[in-house]
C-alpha cells in the first residue's frame, strides 16, 4: 500500500477465530528486536507465543471493559486498536499494524480519530511506549508529551485543547 492509495479502513471487534491474526500482527512487532537474538526460529515461536499470551492475560484483565478491535484495510485484517475508554481519560492500550500496513497513513488516521473523539469529550488520550519504539515520533508529531520514565516504557499523554483555544 503506497501513501496515494485511499485505503478504506474499519473497525470490527476481535472474534474467536481472530487469535492466530492476532499472533502474527504481535510477532511482527518483536522481529526486527529478536532477528538479533540467536535463538532457532523454534525457540524465538515459543518465546513469542508465551509473551503473546502473557500480553492478552494482562490486557483483558485490566482493560476489561476495552474495546479490542481488528482493524481492516480494504475488507483485509491489518492490524489491532485497542482503547480503554475511561470517564477521566481515554486509553491508547495498543495500536499495530501488520509491516505492509505500516507507514501508509493509516495508524495516523486512527490515532487522530481517537484524538478528536476525546477532543470532543474534553478527556486526555494516555499510552504507554517503549523507549526505543519508532512510533513515539509519530506519538510526539501528534501532540503527545512525555509524562513519566517507567523504565523500558515512556507514559506519554496528549491534553485536549480548552475551550477558550489552549489545551486544558
Amino acid at each position: 500500500m503506497t501513501t496515494s492509495e485511499v485505503a478504506v479502513v474499519t473497525l470490527r471487534p476481535v472474534g474467536p477465530g481472530d487469535e492466530g491474526f492476532l499472533f502474527r500482527v504481535y510477532a511482527s512487532t518483536r522481529a526486527e528486536e529478536l532477528a538479533r537474538v540467536p535463538w532457532t526460529a523454534e525457540q524465538k515461536e515459543a518465546f513469542l507465543r508465551q509473551q503473546f499470551q502473557a500480553q492478552s492475560v494482562d490486557w483483558a484483565r485490566n482493560y476489561a471493559g476495552a474495546d479490542f478491535s481488528i482493524v481492516d484495510v480494504d475488507g483485509h485484517p491489518a492490524g489491532r486498536l485497542y482503547v480503554d475508554r475511561g470517564l477521566d481519560e481515554i486509553r491508547l492500550v495498543d495500536i499495530a499494524l501488520l509491516p505492509q500496513f505500516r507507514r501508509a497513513g493509516i495508524g495516523t488516521g486512527l490515532i487522530r480519530d481517537l484524538l478528536a473523539k476525546a477532543q470532543a469529550q474534553g478527556v486526555p488520550v494516555t499510552i504507554h511506549v517503549e523507549v526505543f519504539n519508532p512510533a513515539r515520533a509519530l506519538y510526539e508529531r501528534l501532540g503527545f508529551e512525555k509524562v513519566e520514565d517507567r523504565g523500558v516504557y515512556i507514559f506519554m499523554r496528549w491534553r485536549p485543547a480548552s475551550r477558550e483555544g489552549g489545551v486544558s
